[in-house]
């Protein structure tokens, strides 16, 4: 059986070095011992991905942060208590206990408090944290569903720890302290730049894109489906490609043309939490629709819409 919630059947997995994919309230994870080197290296072969993209540890308790970490700077402590469990990740001085591998060299590590209850009680039956980025090949969608898993890395992967539809759809939001000693975001997701405000008194500056990162999500090019995606004025593009079959990822308005092959609505409500909620599962909808071309259109410039926002544009690449 490739899937299913026997939690114990996942943590013997694990503790025998084996990658399983895991549910969190963002995406699925692909996950491994943290403290086992070769099974981390197994998430890098099986996903394809490059060694210098660093990977988020995911812990179930400050007990564990303290462990992986060198220094927890005050501030980052207190917008951590606020937001964990749930999809922020921060930056922390790494521990010995941490391989460089999970770092791509950093001395920073990312660290995680996910908050989806099979994998927090996963967590829980473990004594070493969990190395996982998103359960997908390098680059392209990321999966919400169990069935996103299967359908890409099926046949690489021993267990999907089957928690359901994600309920946040877009990754997590990931912090650091600079050098000036100012929070800032080196990827928007499920956590947004107001919220953390409300504690810093400040909006904190988003990192941009990077070929070298700093964190995951970070790379220029990402979150692609397999076929070309532009992002525009919609009745512009749709107008542009006429001669193509096209899918539409609109945020809620509609629009009649004939090259529309394919229509899809992030949020008929106009509501940017569903629109997240929604958006990976659409994008496999319309990767899969026997269309050419998606146009989408990006959303307002808030909230968790910046991460939508940030998503679209690194897809589009």
């Amino acid at each position: 059986m490739k899937a299913g919630n026997d939690i114990q059947h996942a943590a013997a997995l694990l503790k025998n070095g084996k990658v399983v994919a895991i549910p969190t309230e963002t995406v699925y994870g692909l996950a491994a011992n943290a403290f086992n080197a070769e099974a981390v290296i197994t998430i890098f072969e099986i996903k394809n991905r490059p060694k210098f993209n660093p990977l988020i540890v995911h812990v179930a308790s400050w007990q564990m942060v303290e462990k992986i970490t060198a220094s927890i700077d005050p501030l980052l402590k207190q917008i951590a208590e606020k937001f964990w469990p749930g999809p922020l990740t921060i930056l922390f001085p790494k521990s010995d206990a941490i391989h460089p591998i999970i770092t791509a060299g950093s001395a920073y590590v990312a660290v995680r408090m996910p908050n989806h209850p099979l994998t927090i009680q996963l967590l829980k039956e473990l004594d070493f944290p969990l190395a996982a980025p998103s359960a997908n090949l390098f680059g392209k969608i990321s999966p919400t569903t169990t069935a996103h898993v299967l359908e890409q890395l099926g046949d690489q992967i021993d267990y999907v720890l089957d928690g359901g539809e994600c309920s946040v759809g877009v990754e997590s939001t990931i912090i650091k302290m600079n050098m000036y000693e100012k929070v800032e975001i080196l990827r928007p997701g499920g956590v947004s730049a107001e919220e953390i405000a409300e504690i810093t008194g400040y909006l904190p500056k988003t990192v941009s894109g990077s070929d070298s990162p700093e964190a995951p999500g970070m790379l220029n090019s990402h979150y692609a489906p397999k076929i070309p995606l532009v992002i525009g004025n919609i009745e512009e593009l749709v107008n542009r490609y006429a001669n193509k079959k096209i899918a539409v990822l609109a945020f809620y308005q509609k629009i009649d043309h004939p090259s529309v092959i394919k229509y899809y609505q992030l949020s008929p409500k106009k509501e940017l939490h569903q629109a997240a909620h929604n958006l990976f599962s659409l994008m496999h909808e319309a990767e899969n629709s026997g269309v050419d071309l998606i146009i989408a259109e990006l959303l307002p410039e808030e909230g968790i819409g910046r991460a939508i926002n940030d998503r679209l544009k690194r897809a589009s690449f």
